[in-house]
């Protein structure tokens, strides 16, 4: 019998004359005896009905595969975390050139029929001239009609707040004049406080009044660079990034860009059609402002679901004010019609073309952006949304090419580069089935070998009567005991 640990340090302490521990009669660590326990043999167990691979050994390679990907979820939520506080912390620097792209996207028709003619830059100057014109033109001549019709109608909503002090004392309410006081004393000294705290905000207000210039500047300026040198961008991005990269950014970045000039120009068209019918409407039926509203209808139209709402909601209450309840109602069922005109014609027909993005997913994203970043986050909303679903596409496109389910014909691309993309990664999909028939191969060679050794039907070893043991030999491991079930498969 080999040495023990114990006799060896008893041997190594002797001289030292310092006495150790002695060997207890019953070695090892023994826990007190669970009740209802006994010694061995117990008899057979009960019956199982796992008689295949044990199911914890499945189950493991499951958890495993979900700890897999869920390490790899972390990771990305990590990022996406780092990237959502990176852009946080340079708001002030992205949003003039995300407002810029999308102006960009507006004018860039103009400017590229004027190139063919000027040069980039005087293309570039007429245009620009040309929307401040046309916006411009559209103030000057709202603002006439604005200033003389709004005296009117805050003395009619004087009239109307004395209407409804009238309606509140008489049936089915019958509220005492002294309640309607107390009420709209109430209103009045919340209405206070209010212009009290915005007295208080007056220097943030000019602040903000002051960013906003200098963003505005700032869009304007960087729009011309867009529009005069925006075609040199995709060729020095591929100078930089190399072939295979600036192939796929090449195509992925044109795809955006006409998304997101789709989306501007077809925005601009339903809403320009919500804009005259409602205009014409509210000028029929003689409600004050009607140009103003029509104009704010066709800017809320921008902002998809919650904008045509918030406009047409304000037309109601301008009718209510001035022309009573009847005009109110017709004015309520102009502005829904003109939705359901919107809603089941005009959005399918023009902008499902340029986006084919589901209207939950536009409703969720104007309300997530209006949330965190308020107007300009909902204004903003469903572009930036169009363009990572264009994304998302495009790496689907990838993803298909290489698992052989789609072909460099089956798909519309934008760009040359584009198209010797695809045709890369058609060029590739071999090598995936190549890489997926040899792991499948392997498992099928395990599963041949298992079934030749006869460990399809696995059996439960003997049990030895209580105190036998293996002999053994020192110096030598033990010899593993014969199969029944047929010879060693390591024999052969």
């Amino acid at each position: 019998m080999p040495e023990s640990d114990l006799q060896r340090e008893t041997r190594e302490v002797t001289s030292a004359n310092v006495p150790v521990e002695e060997a207890a009669e019953d070695v090892g660590h023994r826990p007190p005896t669970v009740p209802g326990s006994q010694q061995p043999p117990l008899g057979r167990p009960e019956e199982t009905t796992n008689v295949g691979v044990d199911r914890g050994r499945v189950i493991g390679v499951g958890m495993k595969a979900v700890a897999d990907w869920s390490l790899r979820f972390l990771f990305v939520a990590a990022a996406l975390w780092v990237l959502w506080w990176i852009l946080g912390k340079v708001w002030v620097g992205v949003l003039p050139i995300i407002l810029a792209l999308i102006v960009s996207t507006v004018l860039w028709p103009v400017v590229n029929l004027l190139r063919r003619k000027l040069a980039p830059a005087l293309a570039t100057v007429l245009t620009l001239l040309l929307a401040f014109g046309l916006v411009g033109g559209v103030l000057t001549a709202l603002a006439p009609s604005v200033a003389s019709q709004s005296q009117e109608i805050f003395e009619q909503a004087s009239d109307g707040i004395g209407q409804v002090s009238d309606w509140l004392n008489g049936p089915p309410l019958n509220l005492e004049q002294t309640q309607v006081d107390q009420y709209v004393g109430t209103a009045v000294d919340w209405l206070q406080d209010q212009s009290t705290q915005a007295a208080s905000y007056l220097a943030t207000g000019v602040g903000a009044v002051g960013s906003a210039l200098v963003t505005l500047a700032m869009v304007l300026v960087l729009t011309f660079f867009f529009l005069k040198d925006g075609p040199e961008f995709l060729p020095w991005l591929r100078r930089t990034m190399g072939r295979s990269a600036g192939r796929h950014l090449t195509e992925a970045l044109t795809r955006v860009w006409n998304t997101l000039g789709g989306f501007i120009r077809t925005q601009a068209i339903v809403s320009a059609a919500d804009a005259v019918l409602i205009g014409a409407g509210l000028l029929i039926l003689q409600v004050p402002l009607a140009l103003a509203l029509a104009v704010l209808t066709f800017a809320g139209g921008f902002i998809p679901i919650v904008g045509a709402l918030i406009a047409g909601g304000l037309a109601v209450l301008v009718a209510l004010v001035t022309q009573g309840f009847t005009t109110a109602v017709w004015v309520l069922v102009l502005v829904l019609a003109v939705q359901q005109i919107e809603g089941n014609v005009l959005q399918p027909a023009l902008q499902g073309r340029s986006m084919q993005m589901h209207p939950g997913i536009i409703l969720l994203a104007v309300a997530g952006g209006g949330t965190l970043f308020g107007i300009i986050g909902a204004f903003l909303a469903v572009p930036v949304a169009a363009s990572v679903v264009v994304l998302l596409r495009y790496l689907s496109e990838q993803v298909d090419l290489r698992t052989g389910d789609l072909t460099a014909d089956d798909l519309a691309v934008t760009t040359p580069e584009g198209a010797v993309a695809a045709a890369r990664a058609e060029h590739e999909a071999p090598l995936f089935r190549a890489r997926a028939a040899e792991e499948h191969e392997q498992e099928e060679r395990t599963i041949q070998q298992v079934v030749r050794g006869g460990r399809s039907r696995p059996r439960l070893p003997r049990r030895r009567p209580r105190g036998a043991t293996r002999a053994t030999r020192p110096g030598k491991r033990d010899a593993p005991a014969p199969r029944e079930d047929g010879p060693d498969p390591s024999a052969t």
